[in-house]
């Protein structure tokens, strides 16, 4: 848990660093003249997971993101473009990196890991362009400390893939080994780190004695300290967010063993946001739905028709999910009721226009074109009189 009151939420914060890196790394500014830089972004599971919740597909384009493929599938050379990395520094997404530039996929390579890398890995990547002659291709290589996934606007988890190996279950195994524990520390550790970077403060520590949680705090304070004793290379000394003001406020970081309160992950609330979690399949805050239209027949009998499968985003531009996600479950009927008789006031209304301006019956392409002209007359009127005045 995470206690502090910061200008900027953890939210806002990531989506400024993706934005920055999706940039080669250089601020972002919003409504910059001229088209953005087409380029390609390459991801593993990792870094997929961490920029779906905050970045759609749309926001993707107008940062110049033409295409978006995973490291490990099939892609075709694009050599005239440059293409950006965002993976996990592990020996498998190092190899097929080393590959790519082998295999002079792109035309530049803009390399951003989630997590520090090592730098034996580093070295591997070297050899691999020296190798390769595409030493100059390699235009910038980058530690983001983006290891984790911001959910809310102060809520974040700390990984998806291979979540069991750091779950509670996992940290509570009677035959799990020294080496083993290690691991998962270490993994729930680089996580914080990553957190606070992010974030630019460093936490106070609050933990319960004697659990794994001491250990995390440990290994989190041994981490914080060698970093804040190098103070030119300090990852804290910096302004995260490029506002040219760094924060000295200190956010408080309490770290709690789960046997201490075991019953509440067991509690059921009928919140809207608990029963889609809870019933529905809702991952990443995308909630996916199958929906069956009926049965059809065939020779062999009547069957379920295929089944259509729709996704929804529930994200803060979703103003009844961020309006009604807290609210008990049969207020969030009684609203949703209400928004449906809303629209289709709206739609009669609409349709009560048409009939007045003559246009009833007509195609959409009509009234669009209705609508260009309206918005040109409007245009040009507001022209003369600025002249005028």
């Amino acid at each position: 848990m995470v206690g502090s009151k910061m200008a900027a939420s953890i939210r806002e914060r990531q989506t400024v660093a993706l934005k920055r890196m999706l940039n080669f790394n250089v601020p972002h500014v919003k409504n910059s003249p001229g088209e953005p830089v087409w380029k390609v972004l390459i991801y593993d599971r990792f870094g997929q997971d961490i920029i779906s919740p905050l970045l759609s597909v749309k926001e993707l384009r107008d940062m110049g993101i033409t295409l978006h493929l995973l490291l490990h599938s099939d892609r075709d050379p694009i050599r005239d473009v440059p293409a950006v990395y965002f993976v996990m520094p592990t020996e498998e997404n190092i190899d097929r990196l080393c590959q790519d530039l082998r295999n002079q996929l792109y035309e530049s390579y803009y390399l951003n890991f989630i997590s520090a890398i090592s730098r034996s890995k580093l070295e591997d990547i070297a050899n691999a362009a020296l190798a390769a002659n595409a030493v100059t291709q390699v235009a910038k290589v980058f530690d983001q400390y983006l290891n984790f996934i911001t959910l809310e606007e102060d809520m974040f988890v700390l990984c998806n893939q291979n979540k069991e190996l750091v779950s509670y279950r996992a940290i509570n195994r009677p035959d799990i080994t020294d080496t083993e524990m290690e691991t998962v520390m270490d993994t729930i550790v680089d996580s914080l780190f990553c957190f606070f970077v992010t974030l630019g403060a460093v936490p106070i520590i609050r933990c319960s004695r004697g659990t794994a949680a001491e250990m995390v705090a440990v290994k989190l304070d041994k981490k914080l300290r060698e970093n804040l004793r190098d103070a030119r290379n300090s990852l804290f000394t910096g302004d995260p967010l490029g506002t040219g003001q760094f924060s000295f406020q200190r956010p408080l970081l309490v770290l709690v063993d789960r046997n201490i309160d075991l019953a509440t992950p067991l509690h059921h609330t009928w919140t809207y946001q608990a029963l889609v979690h809870d019933v529905l399949d809702f991952h990443l805050n995308r909630v996916n739905l199958e929906e069956s239209t009926g049965v059809e027949n065939s020779p062999t009998g009547a069957r379920p028709k295929r089944k259509n499968k729709k996704s929804y985003d529930l994200t803060p531009v979703d103003k009844f999910w961020q309006k009604h996600k807290g609210s008990p479950f049969p207020e969030v009927a009684e609203s949703v009721q209400q928004e449906l008789e809303s629209y289709r006031a709206q739609e009669d209304e609409v349709k009560r226009l048409k009939s007045i301006m003559g246009l009833e019956g007509e195609d959409e392409g009509a009234i669009s074109m209705l609508s260009d002209n309206t918005a040109k007359l409007t245009s040009a009127v507001s022209a003369l009189m600025s002249v005028r005045d």
